[in-house]
């Protein structure tokens, strides 16, 4: 038993396991619909655009949390804007976004002789190094991403299923998608200092994507991820306890696990339901685990 409560015991891992539950909240919320609609690789290019920000603020000794919000808001608005253009695929734009961000930060490292340790903090985090103002701040970004989940609750919903029926139920799907981009900046820029650029989407598409096939809504898939992004928080620090491994990335790489195992259970799941059942069962094993949503969600 002490092997499980001992390292609990320093009060930096404590904080580090509070800042690890509000993050995995925070990307709960968000990772949800990351997942439903596919935007996987928008998260990633987000979470390495942050990069100029970060740079400037900590060459010019400023808040790096303030440079990853600027930086944030400038990918947003350029997702947003490039996603309108007509002759332009969604991906091209946030792909060329991606690279020119992802560059003049390399760029603007490159002019400093001493940035080592801050660059290798921004990719891996260090979630062992967070502050009672860190979990103060981690607080607000929860409060803030459960307001604008639930306004948007409707809206991106409709737009995870279709987007005329979003334009015919005048739900301005072009808002609720521009929303939607910040509520995902802002599960990124509250985790990146904590797991890092490199680390935020085992926490932001891990634990939703194992949620999937275990609910049967939406709210489900993101009360159910939040648990268990605690859950490989909680799991992670411990590893790295012992193993003296890297607590972000062994965190991270937890909750991949998580997925993983989930996944493997649920197909063991729909066999066994498909050897009981018979064929009708075994052609429904074939559809998506895609949660239906209730009435009250539409």
């Amino acid at each position: 038993m002490e092997w499980l409560t001992a390292p609990f015991e320093v009060a930096f891992v404590q904080r580090a396991l509070w800042a690890g539950i509000l993050v995995s909240a925070i990307c709960a919320l968000a990772g949800t619909w990351v997942v439903l609609r596919g935007m996987a690789f928008l998260g990633d290019a987000m979470s390495h655009g942050l990069l100029p920000g970060v740079a400037v603020a900590a060459l010019l000794g400023g808040n790096l949390l303030v440079g990853a919000v600027v930086s944030a808001a400038v990918m947003t608005a350029g997702v947003s804007a490039l996603g309108r253009t007509p002759r332009l695929s969604q991906d091209t734009g946030i792909g060329l976004l991606f690279v020119g961000m992802l560059s003049l930060g390399v760029i603007i490292v490159s002019r400093s002789q001493s940035f080592a340790v801050d660059l290798t903090g921004f990719l891996f985090g260090d979630v062992l190094a967070v502050r009672e103002s860190d979990l103060v701040l981690l607080g607000a970004a929860l409060l803030l991403a459960l307001v604008v989940a639930a306004l948007g609750h409707r809206a991106f919903l409709a737009l995870a299923f279709d987007d005329r029926k979003a334009e015919t139920l005048g739900l301005r799907p072009r808002l609720a998608h521009a929303v939607l981009l910040g509520l995902l900046a802002l599960a990124i820029v509250a985790s990146f200092h904590i797991v890092g650029t490199l680390l935020v989407l085992g926490l932001l598409i891990a634990p939703p994507a194992a949620a999937l096939p275990w609910a049967g809504s939406v709210r489900g898939v993101m009360v159910l991820a939040a648990v268990l992004g605690g859950a490989a928080t909680f799991g992670g620090l411990l590893l790295s306890w012992h193993l003296g491994t890297a607590a972000g990335a062994t965190v991270s790489a937890l909750a991949v696990s998580l997925f993983f195992l989930s996944h493997l259970a649920s197909g063991v799941r729909h066999r066994r339901r498909a050897r009981r059942d018979g064929p009708p069962a075994r052609a429904a094993a074939f559809t998506a685990n895609t949660p239906t949503p209730r009435p009250n969600e539409t």
